[in-house]
């Protein structure tokens, strides 16, 4: 059991296909668990279909989206740090990394969940993964929480290798499709998922499971 679980990621929705079921299963087995969200996602393309935001009520629709994900879960602790969507590169390093350093000094987490810099598509994805890697490795070695990271760019494994480890996350599918189903601006499949049930056999194959590449510090 972990002690303490930190979540950096940088987009509401981000938590949904990856890892809502290990958090799931995480909250369940005690462990605590914070997330601290770096943007609002304010810059999205996707508006609902049929479009039911705008670009001016975007920033809150997806605010209460992220909340009710995080309720679907059952994160308590949720950090919204306030930093600018599609600008996470461009950010200044100091301030980002500080504000990721204020939270693992704050928490002690065991374990923090990011994405694998350069290998997670978006490059607000990669530079959150630099930057929590970055504010790590500046630890004692001693004190550095494990870090599990998720991929999914084109061909990844042939840079990383297979994922380490795997969490069957079936029993906690229900709160997984809930989460997705909670940000309904973005998933044009949400609707779709939402008339299946979580014991259906394609979402257990489809969704039953989820990997993580443990980083290796040099």
């Amino acid at each position: 059991m972990e002690r303490h679980i930190l979540v950096v990621l940088p987009h509401p929705d981000d938590e949904s296909f990856g890892i809502a079921g290990t958090l799931a299963m995480h909250l369940n087995n005690g462990t605590p668990v914070t997330y601290a969200c770096l943007t609002l996602g304010e810059m999205g393309r996707n508006m609902g279909i049929p479009p039911f935001a705008t670009r001016v009520t975007l920033p809150e629709i997806r605010k209460q989206e992220l909340e009710a994900s995080c309720r679907a879960i059952g994160i308590k602790d949720l950090r919204m740090l306030g930093f600018h969507d599609k600008m996470i590169e461009f950010e200044d390093q100091e301030l980002l990394d500080s504000s990721i350093g204020a939270l693992i000094e704050e928490l002690d987490p065991s374990l923090v969940i990011t994405f694998y810099p350069g290998y997670a598509v978006h490059p607000d994805h990669d530079a959150c993964g630099e930057a929590v890697v970055r504010t790590i490795a500046g630890l004692p070695e001693a004190k550095r929480p494990k870090v599990h990271c998720v991929a999914f760019s084109r061909d990844h494994e042939q840079a990383i290798g297979r994922p380490d480890v795997e969490n069957d996350i079936r029993d906690f599918l229900k709160q997984k499709m809930s989460s997705i189903q909670a940000h309904r601006s973005q998933f044009q499949a949400a609707e779709l998922l939402g008339k299946k049930k979580h014991t259906d056999k394609e979402l257990q194959a489809r969704f039953g499971k989820e990997h993580f590449w443990t980083y290796r510090f040099e």
